[in-house]
């Protein structure tokens, strides 16, 4: 069996419980993935990555996306700070005024996913950081520069 992107895919077969499969279709229909199985795959495709940055060896690509008070003082210094002192892992960031106190910055990253988690922490829990989160992927961007310790 081929799928769209003529590569090689394997048939498996599952077993659910009729409410289970309901909700399976319901979520199908509403999200719009063309099949159960593409619905399916995305969702074991989320547990991996997130299997892999549990793990903390692998090598992944990322965001950090934050919520904070931009009135906070000191709080946007701190944030440029962390960004510098990991620019290996942080390739770019965006951030984006919502309303005259509250910014969202989204921090474009890759690395040892348990290097990128300890920035995800150290960012998340500044003073000011009304929430965030450490979104991971099982893909690894192509590298702009060699990290100083593969060198």
């Amino acid at each position: 069996m081929t799928s769209d992107d003529n590569t090689t895919v394997s048939r498996i077969s599952i077993s659910l419980p009729p409410a289970l499969l309901e909700e399976l279709d319901h979520m199908v229909a509403s999200q719009g993935y063309g099949s159960r199985s593409q619905a399916i795959g995305d969702m074991v495709n989320y547990q991996l990555a997130e299997h892999k940055r549990k793990l903390g060896n692998d090598i992944m690509a990322g965001t950090i996306t934050l919520l904070y008070d931009r009135s906070t003082r000191g709080l946007q210094k701190k944030l440029a700070d962390i960004q510098f002192q990991h620019i290996d892992e942080v390739i770019s960031s965006l951030h984006v005024h919502l309303t005259h106190n509250q910014m969202m910055e989204v921090l474009l990253i890759q690395g040892h996913a348990h290097k990128l988690q300890a920035i995800a922490n150290e960012v998340t829990t500044l003073r000011g950081v009304l929430s965030g989160r450490l979104q991971l992927l099982a893909a690894i961007i192509p590298q702009i520069h060699v990290p100083a310790e593969d060198q």
